[in-house]
């Protein structure tokens, strides 16, 4: 049962068929209810003119035997005295029992003195002219209950109405309807119920089963593909995307886009790698080369050269643990200082840098990766630039902005974004004690992305290339 339910499709059903189930049963308990309660006001009808029909003979003075009476098959009716006494009834009538049987009182009328039955005035013909015109009828009061008529007890529904007669003598009428219509009704509508709804409860799950199954297949099919790719390691392989617009569609374009941002990022890391063990490679032969030498001819030893392999080499290692933990998503450290302060302190002593309308912004990082980004960019300029460098820092808004700008031969446009590249030298020919492994701008671009802010490169005023910084007045993004 859990590994059945276990399934989409399965839940799904369960759902639609309890959801369904809910539904008509409250609907068929509406019908059932809306149904008998109108045939039950049609029987209450039936009943109450039937009662007002005999009421109305009483209350017009005729005697008992003399009142039009319905059969008692159709409509049991009984007349009886204020005493419980039965003065009238229909054929067949044997016995009625109502749910309450106290009747609703009489409306008081004109009575005879002494309170003498209508049998008793029959006899005192002398007295007519003492008699009133009609009689009364009180409001028609609904009941239920059993008559049994020929022998055989059914259910009624019963009007009770209290009358006066003109001689004053106050008597109930009982008049039922009955309901085998009502009851034949509801038990027929009750019937097609039970028999319908496990009919249709079986075709709603059985066509939810079906729709949530076809519906479901693209997904089995990128759960398939994204297994094999698992399985196999081959990130360049999509999931199929199906021609359709809905949310399924739009979770094999998402997976798709992610598998291409994962490979990217692999070939990424990958290439990463191959390209530190190859700048890695140089210094490190190159001092393993002199120290060999050294170890045999102490006088050929270079120590000035080994020390300078062991500084770049010790460069190129830092370098590359910053983009590490730049990688790995480290968080700048909470700091805030002034940034002038900072470019006065990395200008100071360098040939051919001016310092062009430096202002006081304060900024919130770490003041070492934006310093190592200042070192980068002006070390970058100083192998490009003729004669100067300027070094310009503002505030703009909300923002710090702060360029360094050389008077060299400038970046082609179309290799404006390379160059944030790691790795890349666009100078090919320049050796790499020149020019540097190549990650100088990946860096710098990669702190300020940390800090919230950015690093874009365009043609300086003098025709070299115009580094912009801008970071946020504010406190950096998480």
């Amino acid at each position: 049962m859990r590994r059945l339910l276990g399934s989409v499709r399965a839940r799904a059903t369960l759902a639609a068929t309890l959801v369904v189930a809910v539904a008509l049963v409250a609907a068929g308990a509406a019908v059932l209810i809306s149904l008998r309660t109108n045939l039950i006001d049609v029987a209450d009808a039936q009943a109450e003119s039937q009662a007002r029909k005999v009421a109305a003979d009483l209350t017009a003075g005729l005697p008992y035997d003399q009142i039009d009476l319905p059969d008692g098959d159709e409509h049991p009716v009984q007349v009886v005295d204020e005493r419980g006494r039965l003065v009238a009834v229909a054929d067949g009538v044997e016995h009625i029992s109502l749910v309450d049987t106290v009747p609703g009182p009489p409306v008081e009328g004109p009575a005879t003195e002494g309170g003498r039955d209508d049998a008793d005035d029959a006899d005192d013909g002398d007295d007519d002219e003492d008699l009133p015109g009609a009689g009364e009828i009180s409001d028609v009061r609904p009941s239920e209950g059993t008559a049994t008529v020929d022998g055989e007890t059914e259910d009624y529904r019963f009007a009770v109405v209290g009358v006066t007669t003109p001689h004053g003598v106050p008597l109930t009428v009982y008049a039922g309807a009955p309901l085998s219509a009502e009851q034949s009704a509801v038990g027929t509508a009750q019937t097609a119920m039970l028999i319908g709804l496990p009919a249709l409860l079986l075709t709603v799950s059985g066509a939810t089963y079906v729709v949530t199954r076809r519906a479901l297949r693209p997904v089995e099919g990128i759960r398939a593909e994204m297994a094999a790719i698992t399985a196999s390691e081959d990130l360049s392989r999509r999931v199929p995307e199906p021609a359709t617009h809905d949310e399924i569609a739009r979770l094999a374009r998402t997976t798709n886009e992610t598998l291409a941002a994962l490979e990217s990022s692999v070939e990424r890391q990958r290439r990463f790698v191959a390209d530190a063990s190859h700048e890695l490679r140089s210094p490190i032969a190159s001092l393993r080369t002199q120290l060999e030498v050294g170890a045999a001819h102490p006088e050929l030893l270079d120590v000035e050269g080994a020390v300078e392999d062991t500084v770049r080499l010790q460069r190129l290692a830092a370098d590359l643990l910053l983009l590490a933990r730049l990688d790995a998503g480290e968080r700048p450290q909470d700091a805030r200082f002034d940034l002038a302060e900072l470019v006065r302190e990395e200008t100071e002593g360098r040939d051919g840098v001016r310092l062009d309308g430096v202002t006081s912004v304060t900024v919130t990082g770490s003041r070492g990766q934006l310093a190592r980004v200042l070192a980068n960019l002006l070390d970058n300029a100083r192998r490009h630039a003729r004669e100067r460098i300027d070094v310009a820092l503002r505030a703009e808004g909300e923002w710090a902005v702060l360029e360094v700008a050389d008077d060299g031969s400038g970046v082609p446009a179309d290799q404006r974004e390379r160059i944030f590249e790691r790795f890349v030298r666009l100078d090919e020919a320049r050796s790499r004690d020149d020019g540097g492994a190549g990650l100088g701008l990946a860096i710098a671009r990669d702190v300020a992305a940390g800090h919230g802010g950015t690093l874009t490169v365009r043609e300086a005023p003098r025709g070299g290339a115009l580094f912009v910084l801008r970071l946020p007045l504010g406190r950096p993004p998480g």
